[in-house]
């Protein structure tokens, strides 16, 4: 029997290995909190993340059974997302086999889950009148906007849902719209983190944590996180908002390095070659690095 923590914890992988970190947010969710269109309540833990993850601009979602009650349709083609819930059992009714269920009497909680769509999956049901998203004034950086505009072969950024990644097989940023972020220097970090992962694909810089296939956790997969960060970092000091930016890409870094305390040569090589991603995009070929690093 395929167990519940299994579905869920490929779901993560897939999503990380995407390009999407789940937890990395600086936007404001508080308006894209994943809620049941039925039942109006939140979803909660893991299914937040699973949820939230997804490039749909609604925060609702309902299963397919609900779907049609409601006299909707979803659309062909579209691909539904996995939920979990816990349901309390007595233990004649449980699974004898399920390694993960408490043992002795009475109720015992079993992880289940079930599969929901998102709105924007559904034809024929409409938006409740009273969710229309909150924003936040957003007000262009110039120099940050110079930045951007100025990157050579800048890949496409598309804009929507509550997730941003950068996608190696098809060569485009997946970003929130500007005015969901907490602040501009927050959105332009951001965006900066997913351009800097642009640069490894083989048309521009080049690097192994886009080139070939790294899985959430392995040396590359972490190389090029924190490379993309410190190239960030680099770029939010050339745009001058590097003072309200650096906290949180402090944290970010720091919680890479937890999982690789023992490699010590991974943040100054991780520096070197976002030194060279943060020169590609601010068109600086030509010019040589403090640091260099010979590709293992």
């Amino acid at each position: 029997m395929c167990k519940v923590y299994d579905v869920i914890n490929s779901r993560i992988i897939e999503l990380l290995e995407s390009g999407t970190v789940p937890w990395r947010k600086t936007w404001n969710v508080a308006t894209n909190q994943p809620k049941n269109l039925i039942s109006m309540k939140d979803y909660r833990g893991i299914n937040v993340f699973m949820l939230a993850c997804m490039p749909f601009s609604s925060q609702y979602w309902m299963t397919f059974k609900q779907c049609q009650e409601k006299g909707g349709q979803v659309k062909k083609g579209s691909k539904s997302t996995p939920v979990v819930f816990w349901k309390w059992l007595d233990r004649m009714e449980s699974d004898s086999d399920d390694a993960d269920a408490p043992t002795g009497n009475g109720k015992i909680p079993m992880l289940r889950y079930y599969n929901v769509f998102n709105l924007d999956q559904i034809n024929g049901i409409e938006v409740p009148p009273s969710t229309e998203p909150i924003v936040n004034t957003f007000t262009p950086i110039d120099k940050a906007e110079q930045i951007v505009s100025n990157m050579p072969l800048r890949p496409e950024i598309k804009y929507g849902g509550a997730s941003a990644s950068y996608s190696p097989l098809l060569d485009y940023v997946k970003m929130p719209k500007p005015e969901t972020f907490e602040s501009a220097e927050e959105y332009y970090n951001t965006l900066f983190h997913e351009l800097s992962h642009a640069t490894g694909h083989q048309k521009r810089v080049g690097r192994k944590g886009i080139t070939e296939t790294s899985y959430f956790g392995s040396h590359n997969y972490s190389k090029e996180e924190l490379c993309a960060e410190c190239s960030a970092a680099f770029l939010c000091g050339h745009a001058g908002i590097e003072q309200t930016t650096i906290i949180n890409s402090a944290a970010y870094i720091q919680g890479w390095l937890k999982s690789l305390r023992n490699d010590r040569t991974l943040l100054v090589h991780a520096a070197a070659q976002a030194q060279k991603a943060s020169d590609y995009i601010l068109n600086k070929g030509g010019e040589e690095n403090d640091v260099t690093e010979q590709e293992a």
